[in-house]
């Protein structure tokens, strides 16, 4: 794995790392520098050595080879009280220390700032009441911590860190078992902490959709190696990620920011008229109802053919803000042609969606079972014979119950 240019804004490095338990290496030749204020994010599958990774820098392990230096400084010659200064850890062993309040479970991370008999100065206060607050969770310093939701608990630990006033903070599935709410709420919370308080995050993750918006560098890690480091906008590819994870009936589109879940296609083949994002639900909708879906002519920079192409629906598209040619209204006639109905999802059908009024005309013409979500005399589509033949639905709550019967 190539490293990165190590620069005066580079906090931890590692050259030639090798990470594992004993004799069986997990995680060989890793060359990475981590940067001041970064949110980093380690994705894999289960097994592939994140937790094993963040170990090693956090010296809870032996590197089975190569180096990892702190701000130019070997890792392994910094005294113990020195690294709590500089790097703070979140893993996911469960803590449940008996008879302590939140105020005192967060003022045990100023231990390597006070003295030996472990009393808390104004300063030390201070910093305590500031790192709740960083969370949101003031309100919780009085509360055993016994009592707490996981939600809750895992704002205290990210506090109890912050009170080292650390340089760097390890974080191993932060979200792991939090609601959403509360995911949501902790992944803000550390994004904002790289920017308020210039703290490098290096935190392990499942959730691919939430490590693209919220990481600096993703690393993806996979069959014992790095197997590709960057910004998450040019490294989570569609691709990338199905080779990650092994997916097979998924897909991740970095232009969405999300996965989206193929349907089987085995109860029919559906053609749908979207446009200007009205289409990305009914075509969800039917993936999830096991229809194959068919739609076009679509923008190729519109949220409908961004949703369409994850799902893996035949899609017809041309250049943004090009008027709908020849070519692809033939090619939307022959995909329309090969389906067993039409489902007209109510876009804005002026501008360069005009066309889709043709299409639909011609469906009808065909005898093609045409269904709309646009109310009744929306728009004037054409003659009273053909409004009679398209089957208006109410929702889309009850598109999949309609057409059953026509298929």
């Amino acid at each position: 794995m190539r490293a990165d240019q190590s620069t005066d804004k580079t906090v931890l490095s590692c050259r030639g790392l090798v990470v594992g338990y004993k004799d069986h290496p997990i995680i060989t030749g890793i060359n990475l520098d981590f940067e001041v204020g970064h949110f980093i994010t380690l994705l894999g599958p289960n097994g592939t050595g994140k937790t094993t990774l963040l170990r090693t820098l956090s010296r809870h392990l032996e590197p089975m080879g190569g180096d990892i230096h702190i701000d130019g400084r070997p890792l392994k010659l910094l005294r113990q009280a020195e690294l709590a200064r500089l790097m703070a850890v979140v893993l996911t062993d469960r803590v449940t220390p008996p008879l302590f309040n939140v105020f005192q479970f967060v003022a045990l991370g100023r231990y390597p700032h006070t003295n030996f008999l472990g009393r808390l100065s104004a300063r030390d206060q201070q910093v305590i009441t500031e790192s709740l607050t960083a969370v949101h969770a003031n309100s919780l310093s009085r509360r055993d911590f016994a009592s707490l939701s996981d939600g809750e608990c895992q704002k205290v630990l990210v506090a109890r860190a912050l009170a080292q006033e650390p340089r760097i903070l390890l974080l191993d599935e932060p979200t792991a078992h939090l609601d959403l709410k509360h995911r949501i709420e902790v992944m803000a919370i550390l994004r904002d902490l790289c920017r308020s308080k210039g703290i490098t995050v290096i935190a392990s993750l499942h959730d691919v959709d939430i490590a693209a918006k919220v990481s600096d560098r993703v690393a993806l890690i996979k069959n014992g190696a790095i197997i590709d480091w960057g910004c998450p906008e040019e490294v989570l590819s569609g691709r990338a990620v199905s080779n990650l994870y092994d997916f097979e009936a998924a897909s991740f589109s970095h232009h969405l920011g999300s996965i989206e879940l193929r349907g089987s296609g085995q109860r029919g083949r559906v053609f749908v008229l979207g446009g200007m994002g009205s289409g990305a639900a009914v075509y969800r909708l039917l993936a999830k109802g096991g229809y194959a879906v068919s739609t076009g002519v679509l923008q190729s920079n519109d949220l409908d053919c961004y949703v369409a192409r994850s799902l893996g629906a035949d899609c017809v598209s041309q250049p943004p803000a090009a008027a709908m040619n020849g070519e692809s209204m033939a090619a939307a006639w022959a995909g329309i042609k090969q389906c067993e109905l039409m489902i007209d999802a109510g876009g804005d059908n002026h501008g360069p969606y005009q066309s889709n009024i043709t299409l639909l005309k011609k469906a009808v013409a065909r005898g093609t079972p045409v269904f709309s979500l646009r109310p009744a005399g929306a728009e004037n589509r054409g003659s009273g014979a053909e409004e009679a033949q398209i089957i208006r639905v109410q929702s889309a709550s009850r598109l999949l119950n309609t057409i059953e019967e026509f298929i």
